[in-house]
């Protein structure tokens, strides 16, 4: 039944079968092989897969990114960070680093900050100089901080599929991580624009531009201090706080007069599309992630690792390999959903704690989603800026590395996970 299983799989992907359909497929494929299951399983796996209180934060969240960007609210933080950091060398890929750390606090989505405020910045670069392809490869590396800063869909998903965390402390897990991510692509940027020679503007912004578009940000900039204050003071759940921030958004575009009943309407009908499609996919990747259970694959995966070594550190390097191989192939969340109850159980054996596996397991699979051949951001991008993939692939090369200098960081030094959720109390 797991051959089955598992050359299904392989064969829908290798022959371009939606990823979701493709769990669904080799899923129910491989029940109907094994004979002693009954075919509603699959049905039942499916309902039970979004049958859950904490995912219905993931529309609320969808939303809240769909009405920001929509009503032009994100350009107030694209003026910010341009007066912040624009005359720095390389101002403008320095804005578009900072500006994609500030939208991470509202969508958590990389595919939204893709589409939306770094598309914006790659077209700036373009226009002021900076060559195309760098332009659009920066733009894919930076919108992977959306999955890292809180509020992330990914962690979100994570938590519903392993007991041992709560969405409060991956959230709270996630601030210095993303905040290390955006220093080592600044990093990166400064390096490549003094060997191409890329400056930054002329006009450095004064102190009063700069005190007038903070202000003008700052509505924004309130929405993730709004969510993480609300959920560590006891206001609200992480589900309640999608909904807070969905209801924020709204009445922003309200009171500033941005929205009008059918630009509304067809947000919400935007961002149901896009909810309709992640359920879709956690839903069939049910299917997938129960039958690894029930075939005993992380007991198997857990002895054959045992076999090789009984250190911590090392399980957990051979487990960031094999999610970082599996990343190239697989699409983002369903590889998240799929990996997470084979690989955490491994780690929670070996006495690796669960928001350090946790984070390892969503950057790793974030980085992922800029690395061919599936990178779904690499996509985005390259659709946006009309550009090539395998021109993007190689400019995104010395970015990869600076994101793998801080998933090294996360897998040698616990504390980058673990010491801001414990400052707060949590636990886990």
């Amino acid at each position: 039944m797991g051959q089955v299983l598992i050359l299904l799989f392989f064969a829908c992907l290798f022959l371009g079968v939606p990823v979701a359909l493709t769990m669904g497929m080799a899923g129910l494929g491989a029940i109907l092989y094994e004979g002693t299951l009954t075919p509603l399983m699959a049905a039942q796996r499916m309902f039970a897969g979004i049958d859950s209180f904490p995912l219905m934060a993931v529309p609320f969240f969808i939303l809240a990114a769909e009405l920001m960007t929509a009503f032009g609210l994100t350009n107030a933080l694209l003026r910010f960070s341009n007066d912040l950091v624009g005359h720095i060398r390389g101002g403008l890929g320095h804005v578009n680093v900072l500006v994609s750390m500030f939208f991470a606090g509202i969508s958590g989505s990389a595919l939204a900050d893709a589409a939306g405020p770094s598309a914006i910045v790659m077209r700036m670069m373009r226009e002021a100089g900076y060559e195309r392809n760098y332009a659009g490869a920066l733009s894919a590396a930076t919108a992977t901080i959306g999955p890292i800063v809180p509020p992330s869909i990914l962690m979100v998903v994570y938590a519903i599929s392993d007991s041992r965390v709560t969405v409060a402390g991956l959230f709270l897990a996630g601030i210095l991580p993303g905040v290390l991510l955006g220093i080592a692509l600044a990093a990166a940027n400064h390096w490549i624009s003094v060997r191409r020679g890329y400056r930054g503007r002329e006009h450095r912004a004064t102190a009063g531009e700069l005190t007038r578009s903070g202000a003008a940000a700052l509505p924004a900039l309130l929405m993730p201090i709004l969510i993480l204050g609300g959920i560590l003071g006891g206001v609200f759940t992480p589900t309640e706080a999608g909904a807070v921030a969905s209801a924020y958004a709204l009445l922003l575009a309200v009171v500033m007069r941005v929205a009008s009943w059918r630009s509304t309407s067809q947000v919400f009908v935007r961002a149901a599309i896009v909810t309709s499609s992640v359920l879709l996919i956690v839903s069939m990747a049910s299917i997938f992630a129960w039958l690894l259970a029930y075939l005993q694959i992380p007991q198997t995966l857990a002895a054959a690792i045992g076999g090789l070594t009984d250190d911590p550190l090392t399980v957990l390097i051979l487990l960031a390999v094999f999610a970082l191989v599996c990343g190239l192939f697989i699409d983002t969340l369903p590889a998240l959903i799929i990996l997470t109850p084979v690989l955490a159980p491994i780690a929670h054996q070996f006495g690796i704690d669960p928001r350090q596996f946790a984070m390892m397991l969503v950057l790793n699979l974030a980085i992922g989603m800029v690395t061919p051949p599936v990178g779904p951001v690499l996509f985005v991008i390259s659709t946006v800026g009309r550009l090539r993939l395998e021109a993007i692939s190689r400019a995104v090369l010395p970015l990869l590395a600076a994101e793998v200098v801080v998933l090294l960081l996360v897998i040698f030094v616990p504390a980058v996970s673990t010491a801001i959720p414990n400052f707060f109390g949590y636990s886990n």
